[in-house]
This record gives C-alpha cells, structure tokens and sequence, in this order.
C-alpha cells in the first residue's frame, strides 16, 4: 500500500488488516508510518512491514521493488494510492511542482505495475487497484495537472486490465470524487468520508470491471461530464465551478 499513512491509504490499509492480510506500508512520513503499523498489530493482529520512501524520486518505485524482494515479501495485493494535487492556474505554478505530481500521480503507479504484475500473473493470482480520480473523466481547470495525471491512470489500468483479464489477477481503477482527507479540505456538498472510498475498494476488489467510481452521484456526474458533455463544455462548466476556490473570486 502506497501513501498508506493518512486518509484513503490508511482507511484502505484498515479494511485489509482486518481480514488478516499481512501488510507493507510505504509513505513519506516514516514517523507516522511506525505508528500506524503499531496499532493495526494492536487492533488486528495484523504483521505489518513499513517503508519510508518518496515515491516522487527517480528510481524510487525500483528501490521499493528491491527492498521487497531482498525482504522476501511477495505482494499479493497492490494498492497505489500515494499522489498529490496542485491547484491553481497553469500560467501561475512552479513547472518543477508539476513534473513531481506527475512523477509521483502517473509515473510511480505505471512503474509500480509494471514491476509488480509479473510475479502474480506467473502466479496466475493478485491485484492491483490503482486510486484514479473523478477528475479524471473530463478536463479540470485550475487542478489541470492532477486531473490528467488521473486520467493517465484510468486510462493505463483499463488497458492493463484488458492485458490480464485471462490471467487470474484483479487490476481495477478505483475514482474517488471529493473526499474528506488532508489533501482536501475544502467544504463541499457530497463530500465523502475515506471509509467510503475504503469500502468500495474492497468492492472493486470482488468485482469484475476495469474502472469504479466511488459513490452514486460522482457515478452519475463522471457519466454526464465524461460522456455526454463535449470536452470543451466540460471544461467550461468545470472552469466556473473550480475558479472561486482557485482564485477567491
């Protein structure tokens, strides 16, 4: 599990304890990490492995990879959920920012995959449930760059999906729309709380499909601005939408 730490990843990282898997949790923040490691044993019985590691970095996703092998552990499960958001206009934020989101948002979780499906599909078992995004179903002003970083993910893991589907693994993007974590503290109708979002992993988990929206209603606005809006009116919609809290006007 990345960006196990907090929010969805530590809701998520519940579930699992809970029905006994034995888990590797990776995050920045080692500190918080142990302690979260300490209280699912606590908790679940659960024997919980941690890595502090900024999956931002060149090579990262390959050093994860090695410390696992070198430890012996054979991932059952994949969770890529570790990413960051920007917003604000394009024009206005550090291009360096950027090239991290994407690194971290897109680049870890495609890495990550690739270097971690081999093993289960020889194994003919596994999954990987890749955290995307409602955003990523249509343009996002203001949260450009998070918004395509997530609509690289759906679109990759509905391929890889497709690649696997005869193998016995489970690959399944899980979009979450506006959730209730650290990286989302503004106030907004529908909101959902990160056991939410929890809840329909371990769903998706069971199912069969490559893509899962969180929640009837970011279901039904995925559908409407993903499929029956043009891009552009899409975007124009969303512009308005997203440019007080961009902006503040």
């Amino acid at each position: 599990m990345t960006g196990a730490a907090t929010g969805i990843g530590a809701a998520i990282t519940e579930r699992l304890a809970g029905q006994g898997m034995h888990l590797v949790l990776v995050a920045r923040d080692g500190t918080r990490l142990e302690a979260e490691a300490k209280r699912l044993h606590a908790e679940h019985g659960a024997q919980v492995s941690t890595l502090a590691l900024d999956l931002s970095h060149q090579g990262a996703p390959s050093r994860l990879a090695e410390w696992l092998a070198g430890s012996g552990i054979e991932v059952d499960v994949l969770v890529n959920n570790a990413g960051v958001s920007l917003m604000g206009p394009v024009a206005d934020t550090d291009a360096a920012r950027v090239r991290g989101l994407i690194d971290l948002n897109a680049g870890a979780v495609a890495e990550l995959t690739t270097l971690l499906l081999p093993p289960m599909v020889a194994r003919r078992r596994g999954a990987i449930v890749n955290i995307a995004s409602t955003g990523a179903y249509a343009p996002a002003p203001y949260v450009a760059a998070y918004a395509a970083s997530k609509a690289f993910v759906l679109s990759f893991t509905q391929a890889v999906w497709a690649e696997t589907r005869r193998t016995g693994v489970r690959v399944v993007a899980v979009s979450p729309g506006p959730t209730d974590t650290a990286m989302n503290t503004r106030r907004m109708p529908g909101k959902r709380g990160p056991g939410s979002v929890a809840d329909t992993v371990m769903s998706a988990l069971r199912g069969r499909g490559p893509a899962i929206v969180d929640g009837r209603l970011n279901t039904f606005q995925t559908f409407v601005f993903g499929r029956v809006l043009p891009a552009s009116a899409a975007a124009r919609i969303a512009e308005r939408s997203l440019r007080k809290a961009a902006l503040g006007n």
